[in-house]
């Protein structure tokens, strides 16, 4: 596939074929300005201005493009996209204005997933031109970051193990100069031991780990980003349903956005003392696998019996929430598909947030509202931990009663958060399972451009 960078382009006047933009309401006006000729390609076309739509006008010897948007005065960031999914081959610009927001969508709309099949009938690149030129690394590195999450959680679970997590930040941490160590094995069990009692039931060959790379000046402010790292969820000894356990190869989801951030994190050199940690497992059933009923201690030191393996990722991340609090991070911010519940909550298109502090989840929000990826945010009630209450540990991992899971699931998750610690936790879907334009089915970012422009807003860049 042609390089992203190269689907946007400086416009220096070369030639371009024209992108009209109108709505439905205004069509009738921009109709005017066509000649009968153009008038009846575009209602051979059934083109009425609707959005999404896209119609092509013969122009003498070439064609200009029309596209139907809900407003042609207000780009999002999805605006152009449905003509860069349509559009012949070829070089364009917008008529009378530049692209702004809407050409992080005519990126994306040019995602293709073909590690494992070609396309029948590929399309060449359509390149778009704009003269915000300053504005092209930021508006290519957010679609890079976009493309990547959709990479890593569109391959298969047997090409992105937690060996392959591993090496997707070591080549993160080459890229940017970062330190990265990485603990499996006995010294795993020791200082991560519910991220070992997981993951140890895996093959050798996906045996778990903990990726923790280290970037900044040190007397910088620490942010720490977390990413949930189960590269597939059998559901364990709990065992899933077969058509729960389809799509678990996008349970490495939570990692596969924390990578993404953290690189467009370096990549700005926002003014941060950056701690990104991955705990990376396979919740796998053999011989060695954790059981209900268990007690697993934890690198916090609070024990925690099993009420359902199924629930291992806020296991996982409950070791790695504990390592990020030690480094007194101004800000953590974790990603995980953690729950069902999130998604009977609100659906494929929002991921659920969870914030102690009210103020960074209004400028998380805020900052999603801004670029398209608005998340929402549910609750912490301190009148649910009783739900996690055990006989016989410090707590259970998950409830028995069908109520408020996602919530719950963050509350277990907040008592291995460092007391007073600014948190903020995604329960992110990673996934489109409708096509819409510029979001193919398949593996996707919620909350990543919500939080990389909220972290430009509070560190710069």
């Amino acid at each position: 596939m042609t390089e992203i960078k190269d689907l946007i382009q400086p416009d220096r006047g070369q030639d371009a074929i024209a992108i009209h933009l109108v709505n439905k309401d205004g069509f009738a006006e921009f109709a005017k300005t066509l000649s009968a000729g153009q008038r009846a390609a575009l209602a051979a076309q059934k083109f009425d201005g609707s959005g999404y739509q896209v119609g092509i006008v013969p122009d003498g010897d070439s064609f200009f493009a029309v596209g139907g948007v809900a407003n042609p005065d207000n780009f999002s960031s999805w605006c152009l996209a449905k003509l860069a999914e349509d559009l012949p081959e070829g070089t364009y610009r917008v008529a009378g204005r530049q692209p702004g927001p809407a050409a992080f969508g005519w990126l994306t709309a040019q995602y293709r997933f073909n590690r494992y099949k070609a396309e029948d009938k590929p399309v060449g690149p359509r390149v778009l031109l704009t003269e915000q030129v300053g504005r092209l690394p930021a508006i290519i590195a957010e679609a890079e970051a976009e493309m990547l999450v959709r990479d890593l959680v569109n391959t298969p679970a047997e090409d992105m193990g937690p060996a392959a997590l591993e090496a997707e930040i070591e080549k993160l941490a080459k890229a940017h100069k970062a330190e990265v160590k990485v603990t499996r094995g006995d010294e795993l069990e020791q200082g991560y031991p519910m991220v070992h009692a997981v993951g140890r039931a895996a093959a050798r060959n996906h045996a778990p780990r903990i990726m923790h790379l280290t970037w900044g000046k040190k007397d910088a402010p620490v942010l720490a980003i977390v990413g949930k790292g189960v590269c597939f969820d059998s559901g364990g000894l709990d065992i899933k349903p077969a058509s729960g356990m389809r799509l678990m190869k996008k349970d490495m989801g939570g990692a596969a956005h924390a990578i993404a951030l953290a690189g467009l994190v370096m990549a700005a050199g926002l003014n941060v003392r950056l701690h990104l940690l991955v705990p990376a497992v396979e919740n796998a059933i053999s011989g060695p696998a954790f059981r209900p009923g268990d007690v697993l201690s934890s690198r916090k030191g609070l024990t925690v019996e099993i009420h359902n393996t199924d629930a291992e990722g806020r296991l996982i991340l409950g070791d790695a929430l504990t390592r990020a609090s030690e480094e007194s991070p101004d800000l953590i911010i974790d990603f995980a598909t953690l729950t069902g519940a999130a998604r009977v909550a609100l659906g494929p298109d929002y991921a659920a947030m969870m914030a102690r502090r009210d103020e960074t989840a209004d400028a998380m929000i805020a900052a999603g509202k801004a670029n398209d990826d608005e998340p929402w945010r549910l609750p912490l009630p301190d009148s649910y931990r009783e739900y996690l209450a055990s006989d016989i540990a410090d707590l259970a991992n998950a409830h028995s009663n069908p109520y408020a899971g996602a919530s719950v699931a963050g509350l277990f998750l907040d008592r291995f958060v460092g007391e007073g610690i600014d948190w903020v936790h995604f329960d992110t879907f990673a996934w489109r399972p409708f096509p819409k334009p510029g979001r193919a089915r398949g593996g996707t970012a919620y909350g990543l451009r919500a939080a990389w422009h909220m972290l430009q807003g509070r560190y710069g860049g």
